[in-house]
């Protein structure tokens, strides 16, 4: 018998319901424990001096309410927060990603979003990219590290569309899209409380809505690919993303720095 069948963390409903929809939540997937130990890292480095315009890991959203700006991401994360690591890598989900797949999956990029409040949201958007050598593959897990619903501004995926693949001209730029292109797919929130998780495909249209409430919306996003699909690309992604950000970023500063 087939090892990986007869261990099969998921059920065949499952599998389909995911290849169906492009989407799949896992209720308290991580127990209570190992999330307080990713918010109390979280905690400590938003105290840190990495928190800082010029760090290429940084990335800030303007407030809804007053414009200015607010720290919301660390992109990558997991070098600087081993319980997050340890959420990346976990075993378990390893074998869930190995079953969506049918064959082992690699890490491809991690961040943690902050999402704090009077933070905008984002517009509809897929989050493969057309650039040379991105996995068709990808996938994202995000992982609930707070209580998430419609008045923090949590996940919203149009189920069925990634069957459309990609829904924008491959010319490697962001593209977003409006609730008209989304058609007749049905809309869902991806309402999660912490240690659920939810899975999309990288062609899943997502979007979320500002965080209006008083407390941060805090997850992981940890994006993988399949091994046939490039094996493991994280190094690449993170060179390639940081040359990239550099880039943009130099005219503003030509001393923008990574740490």
């Amino acid at each position: 018998m087939n090892l990986l069948l007869s261990t099969c963390p998921l059920t065949g409903e499952q599998i389909r319901s995911y290849r169906e929809d492009g989407y799949l939540i896992l209720p308290s997937f991580f127990d209570n424990e190992r999330i307080e130990a990713v918010l109390d890292e979280a905690d400590l480095l938003r105290r840190t001096d990495l928190v800082d315009p010029l760090n290429l890991r940084c990335r800030f959203m303007p407030s809804v309410k007053t414009g200015e700006p607010l720290f919301e991401v660390f992109d990558p994360i997991i070098d600087i927060s081993p319980a997050s690591a340890s959420l990346a890598h976990d075993a378990q989900l390893y074998a869930v990603l190995h079953a969506l797949y049918g064959e082992p999956a690699s890490l491809f990029k991690d961040k943690l979003i902050y999402k704090p409040p009077g933070a905008r949201g984002y517009g509809i958007h897929q989050d493969w990219i057309s650039w040379p050598g991105f996995p068709r593959s990808f996938l994202t897990v995000l992982v609930a590290l707070d209580e998430a619903d419609v008045s923090n501004g949590c996940t919203r995926v149009y189920s069925g569309m990634h069957r459309n693949g990609c829904l924008a001209p491959e010319n490697g730029e962001y593209h977003q899209f409006s609730p008209d292109d989304m058609g007749i797919a049905r809309r869902i929130d991806l309402e999660l409380e912490p240690g659920d998780i939810a899975i999309f495909t990288g062609f899943t249209p997502h979007c979320s809505e500002a965080n209006l409430s008083s407390q941060d919306r805090r997850q992981l996003f940890l994006s993988y690919n399949a091994q046939s699909d490039g094996g493991d690309l994280r190094a690449w992604h993170y060179a390639d993303f940081q040359r990239r950000r550099r880039q943009s970023s130099y005219q503003d500063s030509p001393h923008a720095f990574f740490r």
